[in-house]
């Protein structure tokens, strides 16, 4: 799995999430909204999940014990909120609260959260992890990878196209309780779901690293109080 996801730039995980821990992951779904498409959560949260807390133990060999999840988002395509991605990357970060520093920026507020796209640097030690409910087969919206492109930086918009034809599409399938992974930037894009069909993701960005210059990670700034010691947030610790 590493192997494949630091020459890749995408693995799938050898496990996969089966009876509590899937239950866990679909009460994060109860009373989901019709026609709403995705919803921004706590990375504490997500990461107090067991199906979760086995990944961050699979990538600390490879990311540093450091490792934690630093962003969170659910997503649900279905009827009313069935939508295509087309080919991009992933260049923003959440932060706890928005501190001029060299090197961040443009910032946004997406949902109430704060995001700024931070340092090539530190995107390209970041890993994506995507918890699957439901099964993804071609006709329900899978991944679209270009292998390979998690090398190559930023990719500007007018070379996307070239990348992706010289690098080829890889597609995520998945089972349900299936685990992807990729490298934060690596080239992606989905299309439409087959309508009366749900494809209900858990999506949780790592990372090892610090942030510079006083900011802080989303999970940094919303401590619980017996992490107020300023302890680094530990899965399973």
């Amino acid at each position: 799995m590493i192997e494949s996801l630091e020459k890749q730039g995408h693995a799938l995980w050898p496990s996969r999430l089966a009876g509590e821990e899937l239950a866990e992951l679909a009460r994060l779904f109860d009373g989901w909204p019709k026609g709403r498409p995705g919803l921004r959560i706590d990375p504490i949260r997500a990461g107090d999940l067991a199906g979760v807390k086995r990944i961050f133990a699979a990538m600390r060999p490879y990311m540093g014990e450091a490792v934690r999840p630093v962003r969170a988002i659910l997503f649900d395509k279905q009827d009313g909120a069935n939508w295509a991605l087309g080919w991009h990357q992933d260049r923003t970060i959440e932060v706890a609260k928005q501190r001029q520093v060299e090197g961040f920026g443009p910032w946004t507020v997406k949902q109430g959260r704060v995001h700024v796209a931070p340092p090539v640097s530190l995107l390209e030690h970041m890993v994506t992890v995507r918890f699957h409910l439901d099964p993804v087969d071609a006709d329900n919206a899978p991944l679209l990878v270009a292998p390979g492109s998690h090398r190559l930086g930023l990719i500007p918009e007018g070379a996307i196209s070239n990348v992706i034809h010289e690098m080829g599409e890889a597609i995520c399938l998945a089972e349900a309780g299936a685990v992807w992974m990729y490298h934060t930037l690596i080239l992606h894009a989905s299309a439409r779901s087959t309508p009366g069909r749900h494809r209900r993701v858990l999506q949780i960005d790592l990372s090892a690293d610090d942030l510079p210059g006083g900011l802080r990670w989303a999970i940094d700034g919303n401590q619980r109080p017996e992490d107020a010691t300023g302890r680094p947030w530990r899965a399973g610790a």
